[in-house]
């Protein structure tokens, strides 16, 4: 996937619009900065009702949320709310606060993601894994009720967009070898702090693409789908070495999308038709053609259910109940 890079098509079409936005409200998780930031600026100017900048340290969502009223000229519509995706109670009271404030939720945008470059840990686990996979999915397990709700009353199609990485299909050789236990292998000695991220990407397409078969549009009234931005000039890197971090800033100056170009995608997802539920979108389009033969076929999809049954085991011990009433 990364050899593909350097072609990335950009200056993507803004398939949200006005009238698909409108009165609308939504969630953009990291959204202080790149790719969220502008996705939720993008949104407010789109003329959407709320747009909860979903933020783990809220004097930069502040900062944040000045820059895009300064900038759309549209006042009252960005919140700030507090999302520390490295604490499973902050997750929790998150999602209390959206399903119990918010009269209707059209989409969540679940950007925040981390990439490290030593061994840290939150709740357990490697930060990678828990805040770029298993409180991802914890706050989509919590927050899928409210959006069914949504799609009931208001006769809506919700989205719920999860931003994963083509990166992830990069990562085969190491998944080979923690598929079997991910959520316990990934923290193992083994595996290098600088291939979590692609890792951690990998598990969250892989346990998607199940979870979507679970929840059929048909039955629940929402979309689940997720998206690769492609290479963006944005700050995720801003935790590595030194020298990979020069690397990226060359390769941004040559062929990387803008933030603004690179959140095109992150809309695209969030309002995107039935016909993208479980699917890879990239480029502002399907990417399915994208997805290597190893994840779809037969072999792949029992590593797909396998990846969710991990991830759903744990969000259990989280929070006792949570998948079950998904899944209902």
């Amino acid at each position: 996937m990364a050899s593909a890079v350097p072609t990335q098509r950009r200056n993507l079409p803004l398939l949200a619009t006005t009238e698909t936005c409108s009165g609308g409200t939504y969630i953009v998780t990291g959204s202080n900065t790149g790719l969220g930031f502008e996705a939720a600026k993008h949104l407010v100017s789109l003329e959407a009702a709320k747009v909860i900048l979903a933020v783990r340290n809220i004097s930069a969502g502040e900062k944040a949320k000045k820059e895009i009223e300064e900038s759309t000229g549209k006042i009252g519509v960005a919140e700030v709310w507090s999302l520390d995706l490295a604490s499973y109670d902050s997750v929790k009271a998150f999602a209390r606060k959206a399903t119990t404030e918010l009269d209707r939720i059209d989409a969540v945008i679940e950007n925040a993601a981390v990439a490290v470059s030593e061994r840290l840990l939150a709740e357990g686990h490697g930060l990678s894994l828990t805040v770029n996979v298993l409180s991802t999915f914890l706050l989509a397990v919590l927050i899928l009720p409210k959006l069914r709700e949504s799609a009931q009353r208001y006769g809506i199609l919700p989205h719920l967009t999860l931003v994963t990485s083509r990166v992830g299909f990069d990562a085969k050789d190491l998944w080979d070898k923690i598929k079997d236990d991910p959520v316990k292998k990934m923290d193992g000695d083994d595996i290098p702090p600088m291939r979590t991220y692609p890792l951690s990407k990998l598990l969250e397409t892989m346990a998607l693409r199940y979870l979507a078969t679970l929840i059929p549009v048909d039955r629940t009234g929402v979309v689940v789908n997720l998206v690769c931005p492609g290479f963006c000039k944005t700050d995720l890197a801003r935790n590595a070495p030194a020298q990979f971090r020069e690397d990226i800033a060359k390769r941004h100056a040559e062929y990387g999308r803008t933030a603004e170009d690179g959140s095109r995608t992150l809309l695209h997802g969030a309002v995107a038709g039935k016909e993208s539920h479980g699917c890879l979108l990239h480029s502002c389009e399907i990417g399915e053609n994208d997805v290597p033969s190893w994840v779809t076929d037969e072999e792949g999809k029992k590593w797909q259910q396998h990846s969710w049954e991990a991830i759903a085991e744990e969000l259990e011990s989280i929070e006792a109940g949570c998948v079950k009433k998904v899944l209902k």
